[in-house]
């Protein structure tokens, strides 16, 4: 036991700040009382009258434990963590559940490495789970394969909290050796297992549930929700940029299961956060919602705490980790000040002092791309029949509609002939293996005058581009590789706009503010200029067509593939 912190509790110490006139959110209890809360050593004392070396004047304002992200891609903010860290502190969020499963898929150890030293001593206390599937599943072309042998060694950091989301459920149905190794390992450490299990079956669930996996954040309907705390998971209400998933799951709450729920942002964009909030967000959305304020915020702390075993935050009690929140209401939840573990780190919207930032290394070149064909973006269908990836609005899951096309003699499909078309292409960016799959796009998304392309494609993230045309497609692909990885927009053979993300080709040790206003620019040129539907995210939707994971239609380096047949299959659908 800490001397000093001894010395504080019994008396014999002042403590190092008392903040007076707060209304203390008590998430155990429920209750909300006035009072006083002293801080030393980066923990919470007490309540009592405690002499203390600096005095806070709560104003009567609400104080709440420290928010707490349950599952987070830091990758998806394109920040650095420093700069993650700095971005999010100020919304009241202290600890995040992460998952670098994005830069693993790129860089394999070296990346985990790198997250794991990036986010050391931050004020934001990030808590690793260890990527479960790089690559995602093994029909795709990531920058590395890691084995359980492989993640092995990092079980034992105090930092790693367990495996990551397990993507590969039909592995883990088919008893795949090294899937079923990193469960058994993760279970044997007595760390948690995160779920991926979207649409699943309700005996695939139970067997998942029953082999370990301990939570789910990808339920989209009350159904799903009430299924997954019925097995005992703990439910992850999503709010992404693209993945929209809380309201649809607040109307499932009840005072029965809300102990077994809690927020997560998983893939949030830095121009989204600064806008709506982080975590403190959800926590908004619920209250208007109608769900009772204490509730919402025992769900973005408490709750979160008990899932990943961090037993010594979560709530405001003595003893615990001085992680505290100040906001100015239980409505609109403007947070006043921040404390990361006893620290005041931030303050009225802004953080009291930069954080430091790891060099990168060679995370900074990753994109190798093979000579292109004179027409890589080619397709043909014969039979003018062809299979199409369709959209929903703010959902990662695809439809596989199929539509007639116009061809020429030779089947080639070219977009001039078929308005409501687009042609969207998958590279391989990593070993220049010279791999690429190319696919038609629902003109739903809209897309005209031009084309994107980005190195930010769930999960291996190799190049997807999607375009109107083939020339500005090619044009894109080529800059993207120029700038090392980022967000290039290119009309009629010239490039109008791009964010170059040089970390891995999906992260920028810029500031927030600069990142999202550059971001901003790029999303106002996509409405305004390429006409992106609305019920697109216009590059996280496009980033996520690339990830077959997800139901039904997705695109990989290898061709089309259909997830809910888990083959691949040609782009016409005679075929």
């Amino acid at each position: 036991m800490n001397k000093r912190f001894w010395a504080m509790v019994t008396g014999r110490e002042p403590a190092d700040v008392r903040i007076d006139n707060v209304r203390i959110v008590d998430v155990f209890s429920g209750e909300i009382r006035e009072g006083s809360v002293s801080i030393g050593e980066g923990r919470i004392l007490g309540f009592g009258p405690f002499e203390a070396g600096e005095v806070v004047d709560g104003e009567g304002r609400w104080l709440l434990p420290g928010l707490i992200d349950g599952h987070v891609h830091i990758e998806s903010s394109m920040l650095c963590p420093a700069r993650f860290a700095e971005l999010v502190l100020p919304f009241g969020t202290t600890t995040v559940v992460a998952d670098p499963h994005e830069i693993a898929n790129v860089k394999g150890m070296e990346g985990i490495r790198y997250m794991l030293e990036a986010s050391r001593d931050l004020s934001l206390d990030v808590r690793i789970m260890l990527p479960s599937c790089v690559p995602a599943l093994p029909v795709e072309d990531a920058g590395a394969v890691l084995r359980a042998e492989d993640i092995a060694p990092l079980l034992s950091e105090a930092r790693v909290g367990g495996l990551a989301e397990m993507m590969n459920v039909p592995g883990l149905m088919a008893g795949d050796d090294d899937v079923l190794a990193k469960m058994a390992m993760t279970r044997a450490a007595g760390k948690v297992i995160d779920g991926h299990s979207p649409l699943v079956s309700e005996e695939t669930l139970e067997a998942c549930a029953a082999l370990g996996i301990g939570t789910d954040h990808e339920c989209t309907t009350v159904e799903e929700l009430e299924a997954r705390v019925a097995c005992g998971m703990y439910v992850l209400l999503r709010e992404g940029s693209a993945s929209r998933d809380l309201l649809h799951l607040l109307p499932g709450l009840t005072p029965a299961n809300q102990r077994r729920c809690l927020f997560c942002t998983d893939d949030r964009h830095p121009s989204d956060i600064l806008e709506r909030g982080h975590v403190i967000n959800n926590v908004r959305m619920a209250v208007r919602f109608g769900l009772d304020p204490v509730s919402a915020v025992r769900m973005a702390t408490l709750n979160a705490a008990e899932c990943y075993g961090l037993r010594d935050r979560g709530g405001i009690a003595p003893g615990r980790r001085a992680d505290l929140v100040l906001v100015e209401d239980l409505k609109d939840f403007r947070v006043i000040s921040c404390w990361a573990k006893g620290e005041l780190v931030a303050g009225e919207g802004g953080m009291r002092r930069s954080l430091p930032v790891r060099d990168a290394g060679e995370l900074c070149s990753s994109v190798v791309l093979a000579p292109l064909p004179e027409r890589p973006f080619s397709v043909r269908v014969p039979s003018g029949r062809a299979r199409v990836i369709g959209l929903r609005p703010h959902s990662l899951i695809t439809d596989c509609l199929q539509r007639s096309v116009k061809t020429g003699p030779d089947g080639e499909v070219e977009l001039a002939d078929n308005p409501g078309l687009l042609k969207m292409a998958v590279l391989e960016r990593h070993h220049a293996t010279g791999k690429m799959g190319v696919g038609l796009l629902d003109g739903k998304y809209g897309l005209r005058n031009g084309a994107i392309a980005t190195t930010i494609a769930h999960d291996s993230h190799n190049i997807v581009v999607a375009g109107d045309n083939e020339a500005d497609m090619l044009a894109a692909v080529r800059e993207v590789e120029k700038i090392q990885g980022g967000i290039v927009m290119v009309s009629a053979g010239r490039v109008i706009a791009e964010l170059p993300l040089p970390v891995g080709g999906l992260m920028s040790e810029r500031p927030a503010a600069e990142v999202s206003a550059k971001l901003n620019e790029l999303l106002a040129l996509a409405s305004s200029h390429y006409h992106i539907w609305e019920g697109a995210d216009a590059f996280m939707t496009l980033s996520f067509l690339a990830l077959p994971v997800i139901p039904s239609l997705k695109l990989t380096a290898r061709g089309l593939f259909d997830v809910d047949r888990f083959a691949f299959v040609d782009v016409d659908a005679s075929r």
